[in-house]
């Protein structure tokens, strides 16, 4: 049995362009994917903060440092610049690589930059 666990997300990073014309894809920031652990052309779901859509895509790079985090293709139907976007991937584990594996969080601040990260657990604490 594969259990599916959160293995990345970039949470309330801010769309900085959408482009319905590109044949699609999530461009983010270089130094955001670095952050994360996320990689170019890895599937992610986005869940949009302010209207509830969700949609899946794939990763592409954008400029280091730019702050970019753009919705391309079709997608960009579900979201708008400067809505706040949740960005998340996520792998298959068995229960024993379950009991070790650590999920990355990357807080985005309001120019998506990493203003925290955060590395949790999957196993649970004791009470």
């Amino acid at each position: 049995m594969l259990l599916k666990l959160l293995k990345a997300k970039i949470h309330r990073a801010t769309v900085t362009f959408t482009d319905v014309n590109y044949h699609g894809s999530i461009t983010i920031d270089a130094d955001l994917l670095e952050a994360s652990g996320m990689l170019p052309n890895e599937a992610v779901l986005i869940s949009d903060c302010e209207n509830g859509s969700r949609f899946e895509t794939y990763i592409i790079p954008g400029p280091r440092g730019s702050g970019t985090i753009g919705i391309n293709g079709a997608a960009a139907r579900l979201t708008a610049v400067g809505h706040r976007v949740i960005i998340m991937c996520f792998i298959q584990a068995t229960p024993e690589e379950a009991q070790t594996h650590r999920s990355t969080v990357v807080i985005a601040d309001e120019n998506n930059r990493s203003s925290q990260i955060v590395r949790n657990l999957s196993k649970l604490s004791p009470q």
